[in-house]
């Protein structure tokens, strides 16, 4: 009786396309959370009065997010292990809920 072969996985070519799908996601995401930033009270007084406007902690919050976000997108498209590519995807998808509160954050 021969035994084949187990069919490769297709585990890391999903977890690619799911990394860039929400990597993709992520643009109109923060643009629609930016959208609503800009629709309060207070980011309003900020840009016309130069009041109430936030420190800069968040910013460097968001600066640090999506960095680290670019990084753990880019090791989810190069690296050889499984197990590492989904690690990378959960930190990726993680820091791209930060840098969205984050940008909420300012409203």
């Amino acid at each position: 009786m021969d035994h084949l072969p187990a069919p490769p996985s297709d585990t890391p070519q999903r977890l690619r396309f799911w990394s860039v799908v929400a990597a993709v996601l992520f643009l109109p995401a923060a643009l629609g959370a930016a959208v609503l930033t800009l629709m309060s009270e207070r980011a309003g007084r900020c840009l016309t009065y130069g009041e109430q406007c936030g420190s800069s902690l968040p910013n460097q919050v968001l600066a640090a997010a999506l960095v680290l976000g670019l990084v753990a997108l880019v090791v989810v498209q190069a690296a050889s292990s499984v197990r590492v590519r989904r690690w990378a995807l959960g930190a990726q998808l993680a820091l791209e809920c930060t840098a969205l509160v984050t940008i909420l954050s300012h409203a």
